[in-house]
């Protein structure tokens, strides 16, 4: 299972929270936050990319930019990022 506070801060950005488990809805201090449900926040994490997705979109972008710098072709904004960044 993914980390929680990621699809917390996905849900409402301005969030404030503490947690003593990042797995455990139930460790969540919702501080001055309106709570957001347990069932909400796994609904976001279905929806979130996993971090082997994340590692494959990446490089498949850099592949996909330095094919094209190979045929001289332009590069999207995504693309210059991964070769300078």
């Amino acid at each position: 299972m993914a980390d929680i506070s990621k699809a917390i801060m996905a849900i409402n950005p301005t969030a404030s929270f503490s947690m003593q488990d990042a797995l455990d809805y139930n460790s969540i201090d919702w501080e001055d936050t309106p709570v957001i449900s347990e069932a909400d926040i796994n609904a976001k994490l279905e929806e979130m990319p996993s971090p082997e997705e994340i590692a494959t979109a990446k490089a498949n972008l850099k592949a996909s930019a330095k094919a094209k710098l190979i045929a001289g072709e332009a590069l999207t904004e995504d693309e210059a990022n991964t070769i300078v960044l």
